[in-house]
């Protein structure tokens, strides 16, 4: 168990541990679960038109495209 300011991302094979100031790039159409034990803060990039729960629209699914 990873406690502190860690994000830990899994996959179907294994997980990445995330610590503070580090990056991971997800390749497209990889299915993952990204988590944390405590509260993190994270800066999530992604393409134009990509959809929070992938193919998926449910109640969790983020507006999309709005330039903040």
């Amino acid at each position: 168990m990873v406690i502190g300011d860690n994000l830990i991302i899994e996959f179907h094979d294994g997980e990445v541990k995330l610590n503070e100031g580090e990056m991971f790039v997800i390749p497209k159409n990889v299915e993952h679960k990204p988590y944390a034990e405590s509260e993190c803060e994270i800066l999530l990039a992604e393409p134009k038109g990509v959809v929070n729960t992938g193919q998926e629209i449910t109640d969790q699914t983020a507006e999309n495209d709005i330039w903040i």
